[in-house]
């Protein structure tokens, strides 16, 4: 039953098969006639199917290759060869199941991201008294701040943040093959498979805003759209028939032999322009999705390999987007580590953005925080938390100076600030906060300069003191800072040479991002409007997926257009050949299969294109957390 499932998928092939197998059959019984009539019936019918699908192309506005065909299945039945025409049929049809087969082998990393979308979640309500309810529901039905349960080697069905410590494989959404362990608090993005134990989240986003249906939604589109090549492709249909009928005509009028003509237009095959630039175009697609990196479509795909200019706006792009810790200057009477320590244990008692960045630095290093037997936070201003016998300060300048009067400012960089420490109405020293580079920013500016993008800019909002800090870091040279939305397009637009690219992650990048002739957004911390607004997401935290990105995209093409050039010239060779007579008919039509089958295998090594090479800064940190 396995064998007839292909036959059963395509009937056609199953048809000219069997009609072959008969015309064999009445040939060894010693029926020519009867086999030559058999085989004209089977083919006269496909060629007016074939008629009828040309016609309706021609009606569109478009010039098919199946003319070719067509003439090739009436040449070959006018001079006898009905063995070579029923072969045609089968290669015909063949090639269709042949496409679909390469483009199904393509679309693997695609597809099993859309058949893997959550469809159900378990909702837990309250049972009464001391009891819980866990039904099932639409994943659709889920609304924010709903409690779900979530089973071993499950599907997270929507974004939401973990009420107890977690493991998951996040593979088929990053490409990290290997678990990353959640803690409690710790968001997790829906379609991440859930480790051997059940955990529980709140829900914070409905299914469609969730990351996996928006991942979707970008699948779907990536899918539908045509590259400039594949319409190139069509182009050359024309030209290419012309040429065709052409060397069959001249093989026929210097040979005197009609019989010349069927034998060159057999081998005129139009794999290579039909199927070969699709099939590489959707490896390519499917290549970058395993990669965490899902393009718009094959004419991102093309505008990508061709990049000349690229512009980056600055936090979370080039930078971490978050405050870092990057000096500890401690007092007199203070040590590093003891000032850290006191600091982090006051400011895990406020909710303010360098608090986070204090807390991670002590955690770090490995420094335990000290619990606090109570703990004041004003906003804007500080926090004065009770530590054993100790009264702490963290705060403003103002603040902590106005209990410790020795405390004096210190010395800034741009773009950095201080956390000012006072323990006992004591200065205890003042730690310097700075949105740092990305660790990847240098590495991925100098890959694109060696790779003849021959400007790059940052565009920024930033003050200008603080942007041109982190672009003498990173290795950028044209900065535009202190710029409005609008400001930012202006400048996209002017980039020379094109195609241009602008990486952004931020809701004030979505115009920028649309108007550019690439935009790149930084998706990893869930789906915003820079996401919708830009041909290209990275579903990772790492800036080192843009080289990647356009690594696997020139791969992509050069594979496309190598394919197509390899088929038109063994097409061309062949029919040179077969104007001497050399090539049968017979023979020609299976030639032609090979050369079909070349090409799209050719075509597949789109899958295997490789990245910019560059290492992956999040790996170090994921890896610590499997430990």
């Amino acid at each position: 039953m396995r064998l007839l499932r292909p036959l059963r998928r395509y009937p056609v092939i199953a048809l000219a098969i069997l009609v072959l197998v008969v015309v064999l059959a009445l040939l060894a019984s010693g029926l020519p006639e009867a086999a030559r009539w058999t085989a004209t019936v089977c083919v006269g019918a496909f060629v007016v199917w074939t008629a009828i699908r040309m016609l309706r192309q021609l009606l569109r506005g478009h010039f098919g290759l199946d003319v070719l065909a067509l003439v090739a299945m009436v040449a070959t039945l006018a001079v006898g060869e009905y063995l070579a025409s029923l072969i045609i049929v089968l290669m015909l049809s063949g090639g269709e199941a042949l496409e679909d087969f390469a483009a199904r082998r393509a679309r693997r990393e695609l597809t099993a991201l859309l058949d893997r979308s959550p469809q159900t979640a378990h909702l837990i309500s309250d049972g009464g008294p001391d009891a819980e309810r866990i039904r099932d529901v639409p994943v659709d039905e889920v609304r924010i701040g709903d409690l779900l349960l979530v089973r071993p080697s499950e599907l997270v069905p929507v974004d939401g943040v973990l009420l107890a410590d977690g493991s998951f494989d996040e593979s088929s959404v990053t490409g990290e093959s290997l678990p990353v362990a959640r803690t409690a608090g710790e968001e997790v993005r829906s379609g991440v498979l859930n480790g051997t134990h059940a955990v529980r989240l709140r829900a914070t986003r409905r299914s469609a805003d969730s990351q996996y249906q928006q991942i979707v939604a970008l699948v779907r589109v990536a899918g539908e759209s045509r590259a400039p090549v594949v319409r190139l492709a069509d182009r050359f249909a024309l030209p290419f028939t012309a040429v065709a009928l052409a060397l069959g005509g001249l093989a026929w009028l210097l040979s005197g032999e009609a019989v010349r003509f069927a034998e060159v237009l057999v081998l005129a095959t139009p794999c290579p322009l039909l199927i070969a630039a699709p099939v590489a175009f959707i490896g390519g697609l499917s290549r970058a999705a395993k990669a965490g990196i899902i393009m718009k479509g094959g004419a991102v795909i093309e505008q990508l390999a061709r990049v000349r200019s690229a512009a980056f706006d600055k936090t979370g792009t080039l930078t971490r987007g978050r405050p870092e810790l990057v000096q500890v200057r401690a007092a007199e009477g203070f040590d590093e580590s003891e000032l850290l320590q006191l600091a982090a244990s006051a400011e895990q008692y406020s909710s303010h953005v360098l608090a986070d960045g204090i807390r991670e630095a002590a955690a770090a290093r490995g420094l335990a925080l000290l619990a606090a037997e109570e703990a004041d936070e004003v906003a804007t201003n500080g926090v004065t938390a009770r530590i054993g016998a100790r009264t702490v300060v963290v705060g403003k300048l103002a603040t902590v100076a106005a209990l410790a009067p020795e405390t004096r400012p210190v010395r800034l960089e741009p773009g950095q600030a201080a956390v000012y420490v006072a323990a006992d109405e004591r200065f205890a020293g003042a730690l310097v906060l700075a949105d740092a580079p990305r660790p990847e920013s240098a590495a991925v500016i100098a890959w694109l300069r060696r790779e003849r993008v021959s400007r790059i800019a940052m565009l920024t909002g930033d003050a200008r003191t603080t942007a041109e800090s982190v672009a003498a870091a990173v290795g950028i040279d044209e900065v535009h800072a202190d710029l409005l939305p609008a400001e930012k397009v202006a400048l996209a637009a002017q980039l020379r040479p094109r195609p241009a690219l602008m990486v952004g992650d931020g809701v004030n990048d979505a115009p920028v991002l649309a108007a550019s002739d690439i935009g790149i957004a930084m998706g990893a911390k869930g789906a915003t409007a820079a996401g919708e607004a830009a041909d290209v997401v990275i579903l990772v935290d790492s800036l080192a997926r843009v080289p990647d990105a356009v690594a696997i995209s020139r791969h992509t093409l050069r594979v496309a257009l190598t394919a197509i050039w390899i088929g038109i010239a063994l097409s061309l060779g062949l029919m040179l050949i077969a104007m001497t007579g050399a090539i049968p008919a017979i023979a020609g039509a299976l030639g032609q299969e090979l050369v079909d089958l070349a090409t799209i295998l050719y075509a597949l090594r789109a899958l295997r294109g490789t990245g910019g090479g560059l290492p992956d800064p999040t790996a170090a940190p994921r890896a610590a957390q499997r430990r």
